[in-house]
């Protein structure tokens, strides 16, 4: 009679076979010239590694950030009606085409004025907008730009979490309604991951701004802090610095400005505590290169 091997020493037999295979299939390859584990290791880190590029756009006295990761593209404000050209026009050199996320921290001009140009310029995926108006013809100019390419505004609300590319980005803020004619404080703010690295930026949230989002229960531990307010007194308490704890701090501002700006108090505050900083008015358009593991940093001037 013939034996009948149980279905348990079939997958036995079957895996060794395998087992054997893989072991002489490394041999060879090893006594090759071919480091098995040194591409086995390279692939999961491809795998869970992509470059983020963060753009911190030179603009003088104001603001604009262009992320990009895996070919998708996200900007955070635009500078100030002046700007437009500008912004839209580094956004070309970079390859833009599409952007797949625009954020407009908070009505103010120096933030949203070269918005409607960028909206006009390209297409647009998702507008992000705090639930805020303004009177200025500038903010009516961007709610034209976005009613004329037939967008929607979509309010965020805090904790949602979005993918941009191989990167993702948290809603940190604004996590009230009742900040009065406050506008700096109803500053959209994000956390945004690439691997191991993080960048936090909220737009020009204030103290009681800065206090609500520690409230909220997110970690907001980054590596790199894009300075609220252009490095204003009004902003980066001692509390909220302590609990972002970065490496590194840029601010965006522009050379010789009205407004003093960044305030020595809050370069006191970075000094103190061993922060590398960043400046617009003094290194031109700074770029941060992240791979997942290591920043590399690269600057005009």
């Amino acid at each position: 009679m013939k034996k009948k091997t149980s279905n348990k020493k079939k997958s036995k037999l079957i895996y060794s076979i395998l087992a054997s295979a893989v072991f002489l299939a490394g041999a060879f390859l090893q006594k090759n010239g071919y480091d098995l584990q040194k591409h086995v290791a390279s692939f999961k880190y491809n795998q869970l590694n992509s470059v983020m590029e963060v753009h911190f756009i030179d603009v003088g006295q104001a603001d604009s950030i262009l992320i990009e990761s895996g070919g998708k593209y996200m900007l955070v404000d635009a500078g100030t009606n002046e700007d437009g050209e500008l912004v839209v026009d580094y956004l070309k050199k970079e390859g833009v085409s599409k952007l797949d996320y625009v954020i407009a921290t908070h009505p103010h001009e120096d933030h949203i004025g070269g918005m409607d140009d960028v909206i006009n310029s390209f297409s647009i995926g998702t507008v992000f907008m705090p639930d805020v108006t303004h009177t200025t013809q500038t903010f009516e100019d961007v709610l034209t730009a976005i009613s004329g390419q037939n967008l929607e505004i979509t309010i965020p609300q805090v904790g949602e979490q979005y993918t941009i590319g191989e990167a993702s980005f948290v809603i940190l803020a604004p996590n009230s309604d009742d900040y009065g004619t406050q506008l700096n404080n109803y500053s959209i703010g994000i956390k945004l991951v690439n691997g191991n690295n993080s960048f936090l930026m909220c737009g020009d949230a204030e103290k009681e701004a800065e206090h609500d989002i520690l409230k909220n229960g997110i970690d907001i531990k980054a590596q790199v802090y894009k300075v609220s307010h252009h490095g204003s007194n009004t902003a980066t308490t001692e509390e909220f610095l302590d609990a972002v704890s970065p490496e590194y701090a840029v601010i965006e501002c522009g050379q010789d400005n009205d407004y003093g700006h960044p305030n020595k108090e809050t370069l006191d505050k970075f000094k103190a505590r061993g922060i590398e900083v960043f400046r617009t008015d003094m290194n031109g358009t700074v770029v941060a290169e992240s791979d997942g593991t290591n920043i590399t940093w690269s600057s005009e001037k």
